[in-house]
């Protein structure tokens, strides 16, 4: 005779499943954070030699001088790529700062969106799938709670 199934109650195989999505979900987050750091990284050193890649607004609100945005990708890029090695080990302080970091570049590509529209959509873009990665993975997911490691 077979056992009634309860809500809540651990079956076999789903624990794994559940593993398995958190764990990809943070490795996608991980990539594409390594990804829009290495990127950005590209970006502030184009901006610093002021490159003719980039287009210049006379008038706009946050105005900073091209210089000074590559080195505020420059140093995003950096940190990201930092944060995204901590990610691929699955550390809680990696996903909080990759959170952190995604935020601060989709905040970078907001307002030098004059500069490279383009660019600057496509890398808000992947910050918000960074975000919507880290966060949408419980911990318990990725490290296995007690109950779904009884048998």
């Amino acid at each position: 005779m077979a056992a009634p199934h309860t809500p809540g109650a651990h079956t076999p195989g789903t624990h794994t499943a559940r593993h398995e999505w958190a764990a990809g979900l943070m490795v996608f987050g991980a990539i594409l954070l390594l990804l829009s750091g290495i990127l950005a990284v590209f970006r502030g050193i184009m901006a610093i030699a002021q490159d003719d890649v980039f287009a210049v607004t006379p008038s706009y609100v946050f105005r900073f001088d091209l210089t000074g945005w590559g080195w505020i990708h420059l140093l995003l890029g950096v940190v990201a790529v930092a944060v995204s090695v901590g990610l691929f080990q699955a550390a809680t302080w990696a996903r909080v700062a990759g959170v952190v970091i995604a935020g601060l570049i989709v905040l970078a590509n907001f307002l030098s969106l004059p500069y490279s529209p383009v660019w600057s959509v496509l890398m808000i873009a992947f910050s918000g799938f960074v975000i919507w990665a880290l966060c949408v993975a419980r911990k318990e997911d990725l490290t296995g709670s007690a109950s779904g490691r009884r048998g």
